[in-house]
């Protein structure tokens, strides 16, 4: 993947060099422009610089792509490239992010690496008891979970450093984009009251996923415990007979009413866990994890909001 985003680069230097020196004169409207790899940053941009004409907002992913499987295009790489601000998530998925940089002809680019920005928080991918390993475990390495837009505390904090990124580059707007962080934190404050509250008028407090576990940082923010069949960035579809039927004995001994899986997934890994099992009657119980461009009209707080029921649902 390496040499190929690195021919892609070559093929397209002259090209960029020449672009980045007439992006603003080519932009109709003079605005600075924010790029972003994932919806939950694209969302939090829109809402955070509402109000305000002076920036334009680029997200990457395409209709059905996945985070994982995410590949810039010669286009993507030269609108990251010529913006002011270059939002990432700074995970596995995005290994490819240091070489698109190294041709940028904005110098004045600000580049935010998100799970930079959280520091001690981001948290390594952990692999539990009776969970599918993969190959890369074994290395030297560690992997983190990338998934951190899934902590509703992650959102405010990010929220509140991209707010100050933008009125670093936009002063004139500062007032906009703090009254919209303040307005914003509000609302995610009282997301996370509601899960909390979930959470502690649940009969159960552990969640067994039939699927990848993108939730870790969901789950620790409210002392979940959890089971699955992979790690959140596992590219792996089917489950081993031996990971169906410890996931299957733990539904049977934690008296488990629900199974979980994620959006992506056709649930057919959560059904043999469900026919596995001693009554075979457990409802598959659905949760967003938002990898990829979700549907039109949703936000970043109608999915949180959807996912709260989903785990109300799941723990009791």
């Amino acid at each position: 993947m390496k040499k190929v985003l690195s021919c892609l680069i070559v093929a397209i230097f002259v090209f960029g060099t020449f672009a980045g020196c007439s992006a603003k004169k080519n932009d109709p409207d003079g605005n600075k422009k924010i790029v972003v790899t994932v919806f939950p940053v694209y969302d939090w941009v829109r809402v955070l610089t509402k109000g305000s004409q002076n920036f334009d907002i680029d997200y990457l992913l395409d209709n059905g792509v996945d985070l994982h499987s995410f590949q810039p295009t010669a286009k993507d790489i030269m609108d990251i490239s010529t913006c002011d601000i270059f939002i990432y998530v700074g995970g596995g998925s995005d290994k490819w992010v240091d070489d698109a940089l190294k041709q940028a002809t904005n110098k004045d680019m600000k580049v935010i690496n998100l799970m930079e920005v959280l520091g001690d928080l981001a948290k390594e991918e952990e692999v539990k008891e009776g969970m599918q390993e993969e190959e890369h475990e074994h290395e030297e390495d560690p992997e983190y979970d990338e998934h951190i837009w899934l902590s509703i505390k992650n959102a405010d904090l990010l929220c509140r450093y991209i707010s100050d990124v933008l009125s670093e580059k936009d002063p004139e707007g500062e007032k906009i984009y703090r009254e919209n962080y303040e307005a914003y934190s509000m609302q995610l404050g009282e997301l996370d009251d509601a899960a909390q509250k979930v959470v502690d008028e649940a009969s159960v407090k552990t969640l067994l996923f039939g699927d990848r576990f993108p939730f870790r940082y969901f789950t620790d923010d409210y002392g979940l415990d959890y089971y699955a069949a992979f790690v959140g960035c596992s590219a792996e579809t089917e489950a081993s007979f031996e990971t169906v039927i410890f996931l299957a004995k733990k539904v049977d001994e934690l008296g488990l009413k629900h199974i979980c899986k994620i959006e992506s997934s056709d649930g057919s890994i959560a059904k043999t866990i469900k026919n596995s099992t001693t009554g075979k009657d457990q409802t598959i119980v659905e949760f967003k994890s938002m990898q990829s461009l979700p549907e039109d009209g949703e936000t970043y707080i109608s999915i949180m909001e959807y996912n709260i029921e989903a785990l109300k649902e799941a723990l009791n």
